[in-house]
């Protein structure tokens, strides 16, 4: 007998014999502690994450996720779900229950002619971005290439085609997904309606999403990049502008701004090392040559300290940050929260916050909202916060187990000293632990909490998908 713990946090025995029917039913393979792959099958992108499953299933079909929701729901087993292991909060992974590990499952088939694309739940950006871009296509999704498509989407998903796109959820067309019943679900505007509705924002605790259909859109291939680094003492002043520039740029620039510190790199000079900077960075659809002249106030309002603007494909424009966020190396505490205005107020307190950080790797990013995300209803889909000016990634990064408490702190400090500017609203993807419960998800959802909640109880009435 295997002691696996149930959705109750309970421990409960499963007959090794039902243990070794499930694996020789897989088309993929079973892991569990002794195994060879035991310890890689449990690693996730957050380093601070060292949870030890009894067992992992690896699937390869949709049919392997079937086996194993079965498995799980016949004996109440704690369930988590892994697509890339990116989520920053490591739900992906628990401790003594059963994962459902879909990194393995990685095809993609791109209609150009239609404009679609379909890829399974182990694909990441870069992954999807490099096969779209084959064809001169791309759908919305984030800024770092090894992010998991599912994890992203099912949470809404920002990135550098938002303005002009909306959400990686406001491109899904429609998904496959194994509900707590086992069923495998076909998703869309008119089958399953509101199952598709809550997955477009709403999480992933409605079931396992085996397919994801994007709408694909013409980008580059080469793409003009902001990414200039400006003097760090002069953040007041060039917010201020920074402001003033978003409030008429058009829906083809979709850009943040960065607190942060200069990083210990070759491409700046050493004496800036470690010194406060303000990081512009933006993406221009369009002709490159215009989106450079129509970028160049972001540059020109002050001197840079390091301008590594150019025009490059959008593939490798979307690996940019890839070096600064490594799988595994770094521990990794990220919270968010949406601005009701970019006030003069909220540019000194953010100002204040960034020079506090315990870390050097710590940000603070602050993501313009506008365009096309902006212009969805906030019921059109279970992602709700869409009249926000902009939002905060309060991106707590750093390497010594012994600075856990600083930098954990220090990120839950910013989020309370942000509330007199805040909608009362956090991003489902940047959750800290989900340590507030229910308040968590009440902020993440928003004005769509109810409706979410009674698609829960539907499709998931005895709760085997966690909410967070």
């Amino acid at each position: 007998m295997l002691e696996i713990t149930t959705t109750r946090m309970q421990s409960r025995p499963v007959d090794e014999r039902e243990i070794e029917t499930l694996a020789a039913e897989l088309d993929g393979y079973l892991v569990r502690e002794g195994d060879a792959q035991y310890d890689s099958a449990r690693a996730v992108w957050n380093g601070m994450i060292d949870r030890r499953p009894a067992l992992i299933v690896r699937c390869h079909s949709p049919q392997d996720v079937q086996r194993a929701v079965r498995f799980a729901s016949a004996h109440t087993l704690r369930l988590s779900v892994r697509g890339s292991g990116h989520h920053v909060a490591g739900s992906a992974v628990n401790d003594g229950g059963l994962v459902i590990d879909l990194s393995e499952m990685k095809q993609i088939q791109v209609d150009a002619q239609a404009r679609t694309a379909r890829a399974q739940p182990g694909v990441n950006w870069g992954e999807l971005d490099r096969a779209t871009q084959a064809y001169g296509l791309a759908t919305p999704g984030g800024v770092v290439s090894d992010t998991g498509i599912a994890g992203l989407t099912l949470g809404g998903g920002f990135g550098w085609l938002r303005n002009k796109y909306g959400l990686s959820s406001d491109n899904l067309i429609s998904a496959e997904i194994v509900t707590a019943d086992g069923r495998l679900l076909k998703t869309n505007e008119n089958e399953n309606a509101d199952l598709f509705w809550a997955l477009r924002g709403g999480g992933g605790a409605f079931g396992i999403v085996t397919s994801f259909e994007y709408r694909l859109h013409p980008v580059g291939p080469d793409v003009f990049t902001l990414f200039c680094f400006h003097d760090g003492s002069r953040a007041r002043e060039l917010l201020r502008f920074y402001r003033e520039f978003i409030a008429s740029a058009p829906d083809e620039i979709s850009s943040f701004a960065v607190l942060a510190k200069i990083p210990a790199s070759e491409h700046f000079p050493a004496e800036h090392h470690g010194k406060p900077t303000l990081l512009f960075q933006a993406c221009y659809l369009g002709d490159p040559a215009e989106g450079e002249r129509l970028l160049q106030p972001l540059r020109d309002i002050a001197a840079p300290l390091v301008d590594l603007s150019s025009v490059m494909p959008f593939v490798e424009m979307q690996t940019l940050w890839d070096e600064e966020y490594p799988r595994g190396e770094l521990r990794y505490y990220w919270r968010s929260t949406y601005l009701k205005t970019f006030s003069d107020e909220a540019i000194d307190r953010l100002i204040a916050l960034i020079a506090e950080a315990p870390s050097a790797l710590t940000t603070l990013d602050l993501w313009a909202m506008g365009g096309a995300f902006s212009r969805v209803a906030p019921d059109a889909t279970a992602f709700a916060h869409r009249d926000a000016a902009m939002n905060i990634g309060i991106e707590a990064n750093w390497a010594d187990t012994a600075d856990d408490e600083a930098n954990i702190g220090w990120a839950r400090r910013v989020t309370q000293e942000l509330e007199p500017f805040s909608t009362g609203g956090q991003y489902l993807n940047f959750p800290g632990f989900f340590e507030e419960g229910e308040a968590a998800l009440r902020q993440a959802y928003g004005s769509n909490y109810d409706r979410i909640m009674a698609i829960k109880a539907k499709y998931d009435p005895y709760h085997l998908f966690p909410m967070k």
